[in-house]
């Protein structure tokens, strides 16, 4: 996870049009990375909850190609839809942590046990090769098969939710029109949007637009 980027926003979110054919045949083309940790990025691959509730992780290949552009894999590999099932269900054992944490509720149990038993992917892994015809003990790769790489997906999210100060910086996106899940990296902890580019901006205008008819109501 050292490598994983840390930056908040990557590429902007672009929202789903509202014409937008659903299901999805693949989710790549809405996929965005704000997320600032694999865990958090992983959730945001499940677009719109709060309305048409778009899956964008739709075939093997789609999972394949998320972990290349997360930065855990460096190649496409085969994934068997039975790791793209579980996949999801890491997803939203995670989601309903982050959701429970940030509400100040009970986190689900079974949720915990998920991400817990995803924990053995992530273990070291020795590998014995050659280097300049001499046999060399080392590690393997963090991500040399799709479920060793859900598995660094797993620890992260149990290094954020596992201990307070982590846990106190997930977030979930204050507009009511997003629910981007993301981890507030800001020096005073208190990021209320995703993206100021987006959904804070809204917010901005939005406000200015209420002032302005109140203004408009007394005059």
């Amino acid at each position: 996870m050292d490598g994983y980027h840390v930056v908040v926003l990557r590429n902007p979110p672009r929202d789903l049009p509202q014409d937008l054919a659903l299901p999805l045949e693949s989710g790549e083309p809405w996929w965005y990375w704000l997320g600032a940790r694999p865990a958090l990025d992983l959730v945001n691959t499940r677009r719109e909850r709060w309305r048409r509730d778009v899956e964008t992780l739709v075939t093997p290949d789609d999972l394949s190609i998320w972990l290349i552009h997360a930065g855990l894999t460096d190649r496409p590999m085969r994934v068997p839809k039975a790791v793209l099932a579980e996949a999801r269900e890491l997803r939203e054992a995670i989601d309903a942590c982050v959701v429970a944490v940030v509400a100040g509720e009970r986190v689900p149990a079974e949720a915990v046990t998920t991400i817990d038993d995803w924990l053995v992917h992530a273990g070291s892994r020795p590998q014995l090769r050659l280097e300049g015809g001499v046999p060399v003990l080392g590690e393997r790769a963090a991500a040399d098969s799709p479920r060793r790489a859900l598995g660094m997906i797993a620890l992260d999210a149990a290094r954020m939710l596992g201990t307070d100060a982590e846990r106190g910086r997930v977030r979930i996106c204050g507009s009511d029109t997003c629910s981007a899940r993301f981890y507030d990296r800001s020096p005073a902890g208190r990021r209320r949007w995703c993206s100021m580019a987006t959904c804070g901006n809204a917010a901005k205008a939005r406000r200015h637009r209420e002032r302005r008819r109140r203004r408009e109501v007394v005059g």
